[in-house]
């Protein structure tokens, strides 16, 4: 109850309800019952002074008519209703209306009787051993020429008025007791009244914190819970703008998390993970949802990472450092800083530099691969010029050969700058596609009866099964029989004698693209060569000794994926190599890209 603020408000009230009306009802009761005690004893004052007047004849001094008196004595008591006591100066009893006088003892010690002595008229309320009950005596001296001759005393039973008083008292206590559930009630309501601004308060309050921040409270009153209303409502609009912000922020926030390529993630002073956007969750190989709670450790799982975040918790400084996972071939630029927020967290940040290292790996290896095919035919040329100009001039069929194979080494140079230039106007766009729908036997055939005199002078099988039948494709015809043509040679290249060639071409599963195939018996490719076997100038151990530029794959690659197709290879050392290939199929609904302008002819070396 206590905690209920109606009853805290009404409570208090209704105690001192309570109690100023059990006061009051006391002293009422008290009042009224003294009132009619002083009554009754003004009554019995006026009847003992009537009773002294008619007793004063008989009480001359010394005169000892008992009889008489008792006579007189019971006379006034039926009279008056009540009990009269005709008493000597010397307190003897001379006439009694209710008992012997003779058996009564000396009344002069009676404190009504000293009373009278002493002031005229006395009174006394106590319990008589006579009659056995409570009595109100009022007495008056008796005197004859100034002459103290006796006292009359008057008495009645307390019952005569005790009645009328508890009927009173009944009375003030039934009138009190109605008030006071008038009042308790009145109070309650008061209360209720009071308190139900602040149900209404408590009610939107938590519909607020469950979320409706829209709900408001209706000012019904200009005093204090009015103002109290107000001030709520206010607090709410400035509520929802704050949690509105706050979501905008938060949305945002999460968003750039979300769309960060860099991994984030946050520790609490435990070292439990707090938040983890997916670019982290991607690089440390795990699910958000399973990582948060979980330490670090736990999360990081290597050990570089876990020591670099130790360090920033024991230091309170940023650390910083590249750590490479080679069981994920990832390289990671990593920034643990510790967060001033009172609470020791701290910030990981996951810079992923695989693919930068990757490319520098693969501009280093170019530029190596690239030196080591020109210093080979310029070592040549150099070799064949000074060879010429020291001993061959005079000597014209040997300066001829010479020649001969110079122009050879020339040809080659002039070809691997041709193929450089090709492949940067594919990569760059400046090698626009003329894409057309093209049956697929335009494309395959072509390049396969213009390598078979080769295949058959190397003792190869070179064939094509035969094609099902599949829809046109939607390609550059002459881009396309390119890529079949640079696969095939390098088929035929690196194919022993006895070997077989074979091409085919089926319709791919999602039924929206043609797979080509280009499968041979030769000697394969090392399984740590298949991922760079297209990159620029790039050679397996042994497509070193063999001629070419290296450039072949990577243009194969690049015109494949200017058609929004793929390749990719499966080799086995030692016993051969498929490489496949998709081409989009044509529909009918296929933008026809307009004819680029013509392109002018590429110079001829001289």
């Amino acid at each position: 109850m206590l905690h209920n603020i109606r009853w805290r408000i009404a409570l208090p009230y209704v105690l001192l309800i309570l109690t100023a009306m059990g006061a009051l009802s006391l002293y009422l009761s008290n009042a009224a019952r003294n009132s009619a005690l002083a009554e009754l004893e003004s009554n019995l004052q006026i009847e003992a002074r009537a009773v002294v007047e008619n007793v004063r004849p008989a009480l001359p001094a010394g005169d000892g008519r008992v009889g008489e008196l008792d006579a007189l004595a019971q006379r006034w008591a039926d009279i008056l209703s009540a009990r009269v006591t005709i008493i000597g100066p010397a307190g003897e009893i001379l006439g009694e209306s209710h008992a012997d006088a003779a058996m009564m003892a000396n009344h002069l010690r009676r404190p009504e009787v000293q009373e009278a002595l002493v002031t005229g008229a006395g009174s006394n309320m106590r319990f008589s051993d006579t009659l056995q009950q409570e009595m109100m005596y009022a007495a008056l001296p008796v005197q004859v020429d100034g002459e103290l001759v006796g006292f009359v005393r008057v008495a009645l039973p307390i019952d005569r008025v005790q009645a009328p008083i508890v009927d009173l008292r009944n009375t003030i206590f039934t009138a009190a007791l109605l008030a006071t559930i008038f009042a308790v009630l009145l109070a309650v309501a008061i209360a209720a009244r009071t308190a139900l601004p602040l149900r209404r308060l408590t009610r939107v309050a938590r519909r607020m914190a469950e979320g409706d921040l829209d709900a408001r409270l209706l000012v019904t009153s200009r005093d204090e819970i009015g103002e109290l209303t107000q001030a709520f409502n206010y607090m709410g609009e400035q509520l929802r703008e704050k949690v509105n912000t706050l979501a905008e922020e938060r949305g945002l926030l999460a968003t750039v998390l979300e769309l960060m390529v860099d991994g984030v993630l946050v520790t609490d002073s435990d070292g439990r993970v707090q938040l983890l956007n997916p670019a982290a969750a991607q690089l440390l190989n795990t699910q958000e949802e399973e990582a948060l709670g979980l330490s670090f450790a736990q999360v990081a799982r290597h050990y570089q990472l876990i020591d670099l975040w130790r360090q920033c918790q024991a230091s309170g400084e940023e650390q910083s450092e590249a750590v490479e996972i080679e069981a994920q071939d990832l390289f990671l630029h990593v920034v643990v800083t510790p967060l001033q927020d009172g609470r020791q967290s701290s910030l990981v940040l996951l810079h992923d530099l695989t693919q930068l290292r990757r490319l520098q790996t693969v501009r280093r290896d170019f530029i190596s691969n690239i030196s080591h095919e020109l210093r080979t035919p310029l070592a040549s040329l150099k070799a064949l010029v000074e060879t010429l100009r020291d001993t061959a001039l005079d000597d014209p069929p040997a300066a001829r050969r010479f020649l001969d194979r110079a122009d050879q080494e020339v040809d080659a140079l002039t070809q691997m700058v041709q193929e450089l230039l090709e492949l940067s106007r594919i990569e760059s766009g400046k090698a626009p596609l003329r894409l057309a729908p093209t049956p697929v036997a335009d494309v395959l055939l072509p390049p396969l009866e213009r390598l078979k005199p080769q295949a058959r002078r190397g003792n190869l099988t070179l064939s094509m099964e035969p094609l099902p039948d599949l829809p046109d494709v939607l390609v550059d015809a002459e881009r396309a029989r390119q890529v079949v043509t640079n696969l095939v040679h390098n088929a035929i290249k690196f194919t022993p004698p006895g070997g077989a060639i074979t091409v085919r071409a089926r319709l791919a599963p999602s039924q929206d693209a043609v797979a080509v195939s280009v499968e041979d018996t030769g000697v394969g490719i090392p399984a740590r060569d298949q991922s760079r076997i297209f990159e620029r100038f790039y050679k397996a151990d042994r497509a070193r000794s063999g001629g070419g530029t290296g450039l072949g794959l990577a243009i194969v690659r690049h015109l494949v994926q200017a058609h929004g197709g793929r390749i990719r290879v499966q080799s086995r050392e030692g016993q051969g190599s498929t490489f496949t290939f998709t081409l989009p199929v044509a529909s009918e609904t296929s933008p026809q890209p307009p004819e680029p302008p013509p392109q002018p002819a590429p110079d001829r070396p001289s």
